[in-house]
């Protein structure tokens, strides 16, 4: 039981859980309503197992930087639960399988960006960005944001210009989420010797940067519907809202860092979890708002 759970755990579930709040939302939106029963299944698990086998392939290539760090250390093969051959195997199994799955069941544009999203987030952001740039997690973000894309080719078969606004949110919100968590864990990263933002540039520098970009992501999810489209007034409402309330965070954060403070004074993780809250919100509203027609 032990060993399932270690291997469960390499997939990073709560990862996941994320990946799929964008993907449902978006085939709301793109049957404009409700989408076939069956097909959100085969898509959710698809992806559920595409996704299990990206971050399990990053545990195995990651494994000695997350022996070092606070945060990952009691990760499975950190802790030598599992060996890093079985580890291997079982990410390449879980890819292979995902993109059949996706293929047949789905559709295989779906399922090319599926193996699209993982070849990525493993060869681009885990091999090459992750150690050797600041920017990191700004275009290593690509890979998390083609669920959306995942989600609405499974609907139309098709890739089309509506999904990308989607896209642009889900871009633009990962690098003021995920420096954040890094200026809580800055010495983690730096022990590694992963240059993550917070690592190498102050926490004036850092704070700026965040507010940049949840200005970006709210522009972004104002461009999500068309005027006169149905649900528009309520999903209008919602990006606000949710919006003036992340922002709000982003410069609260930056007003603490201006008077003096550091370190866990700072409570970048409030910025952290309200930038959770607010993604899942926002996609919550995307799904709901076709409904309303």
């Amino acid at each position: 039981m032990s060993r399932v759970r270690a291997y469960v755990a390499l997939t990073k579930p709560r990862i996941i859980e994320l990946l799929l709040i964008t993907t449902l939302p978006t085939m709301f939106l793109a049957a404009h309503g409700l989408p076939r029963l069956w097909l959100v299944v085969a898509t959710i698990i698809g992806g559920t197992i595409s996704a299990g086998g990206a971050n399990t392939l990053n545990c195995y290539l990651d494994r000695d930087i997350d022996a070092k760090m606070r945060r990952t250390r009691r990760r499975p093969l950190a802790r030598a639960e599992v060996s890093p051959c079985e580890v291997l195997i079982f990410g390449v199994v879980l890819v292979v399988v995902s993109t059949c799955w996706l293929g047949f069941l789905v559709n295989w544009l779906s399922a090319g960006l599926a193996l699209f999203a993982v070849v990525f987030y493993i060869f681009g952001y885990t091999l090459v960005l992750k150690r050797r740039t600041t920017q990191n997690v700004v275009w290593g973000g690509i890979a998390g944001c083609m669920p959306v894309l995942i989600g609405w080719t499974a609907v139309t078969g098709r890739l089309a210009l509506a999904p990308l606004a989607l896209f642009g949110v889900v871009f633009f919100w990962t690098p003021p989420h995920t420096w954040a968590l890094a200026m809580r864990f800055r010495e983690d990263y730096e022990a590694a010797g992963v240059p993550m933002l917070p690592v190498v540039a102050a926490e004036r520098a850092v704070s700026t940067r965040i507010l940049w970009y949840a200005w970006i992501t709210i522009v972004c999810s104002l461009l999500v519907w068309p005027p006169g489209r149905p649900g528009l007034l309520v999903y209008l409402g919602a990006a606000i809202v949710l919006g003036a309330l992340f922002l709000r965070e982003a410069y609260r954060l930056r007003a603490r860092v201006r008077s003096g403070q550091t370190g866990v004074a700072l409570r970048p993780m409030r910025l952290f979890h309200w930038s959770n809250a607010y993604l899942a919100l926002l996609f919550l509203a995307v799904a709901v708002s076709p409904l309303l027609h």
